[in-house]
């Protein structure tokens, strides 16, 4: 984890900060509220505004900015950030589920509280209250469950593990969600940046890894399954925390910045590859061309010396 959030969670572990505010991630100072969450098809985007013992919703026009609708909720809640670069969720790729979670004020809390909106009406459908540390990690593209990231140690932010809640049931399903084919405790560290498909079915999540190795969390929002994909090509970079993640060609995930992809995954098999080198493909005909060039020059050359060796010789009696 990077020295800052090392030292934010440090101190928010000891003290509470009084009137500093977040959202569900393990650190003061992160709130996406103003800024809102939306999906690449949706007509709206939805902003929080605390006023201190309620919150108003607002459901805006992406096309022009109009306030299409305003809700006034009672508590503190606000538009769940899911990585660190203040990536936004909350809301299912259909638009009709938004989910808003309570701003946390201390590390680790007691009790998290999450509230289920009807995204078209703004109307509340239900008020979750979990005992434990909870933060929101993606809901499905219809609404039938969200999932959450539940912090398992009290003085670890980075060990969680991943669970499912069952919105139309109202209940928290027993088992963690994870990757079969992992350890039960190798998923460790704190969330990069957040990629999600433009179906909402996949939540691709790039985490840290706790100081070892960076891997990417592909979590199936619709099957409640999920991939760890390991990514030691990362290891070791000092500018992790700029990467983000991007769909390439081929539908695979591309790890990098400024355009030049640093790890790539295959969605199909959930392989993680190093890139070539720019220009590396390029420079392989020019490499077989000269090098042919030189196997028929050194042949043209030990031609012309077997014929002067012939030339040379006496004529036979």
């Amino acid at each position: 984890m990077r020295p800052l959030v090392l030292l934010a969670v440090a101190v928010l572990a000891c003290t509470a900060a009084p009137g500093a505010l977040a959202d569900g991630l393990p650190v003061l100072g992160i709130d996406v509220g103003s800024s809102g969450v939306t999906v690449p098809s949706g007509p709206n985007r939805y902003v929080t505004v605390s006023q201190g013992s309620t919150t108003l919703v607002e459901r805006i026009a992406r096309d022009g900015g109009q306030i299409l609708g305003i809700a006034r909720l009672v508590g503190n809640f606000t538009i769940p950030a899911v990585a660190y670069d203040a990536s936004a969720s909350g809301l299912s790729a259909d638009g009709r589920e938004l989910v808003l979670i309570e701003p946390r004020v201390s590390f680790p809390r007691a009790v998290t509280r999450f509230a289920l909106l009807d995204a078209r009406t703004l109307h509340m459908r239900h008020l979750v209250t979990l005992p434990g540390d909870f933060s929101f990690d993606a809901v499905s593209p219809h609404g039938k469950t969200m999932f959450l990231i539940n912090y398992t140690s009290p003085g670890d932010p980075t060990r969680y593990s991943v669970r499912a809640y069952d919105l139309h049931a109202s209940r928290l399903l027993p088992k963690p969600i994870r990757d079969p084919a992992e350890r039960t405790d190798a998923m460790r560290g704190a969330p990069v940046t957040r990629l999600m498909s433009a179906d909402g079915r996949w939540a691709f999540t790039l985490y840290d890894g706790a100081g070892g190795t960076p891997f990417v969390h592909a979590l199936d929002t619709a099957t409640r399954r999920a991939h760890c994909v390991d990514l030691p090509m990362l290891a070791g970079r000092r500018d992790l925390w700029s990467l983000r993640i991007t769909l390439g060609s081929n539908a695979e995930l591309s790890i990098g910045k400024q355009g030049i992809a640093l790890a790539r995954i295959d969605r199909s098999t959930f392989v993680a590859t190093m890139p070539a080198a720019p220009g590396a493909t390029d420079r392989r005909p020019w490499l077989f061309i000269t090098g042919l060039v030189a196997v028929l020059l050194a042949s043209g050359i030990a031609a012309a010396v077997a014929r002067r060796r012939v030339r040379g010789r006496p004529a036979p009696a």
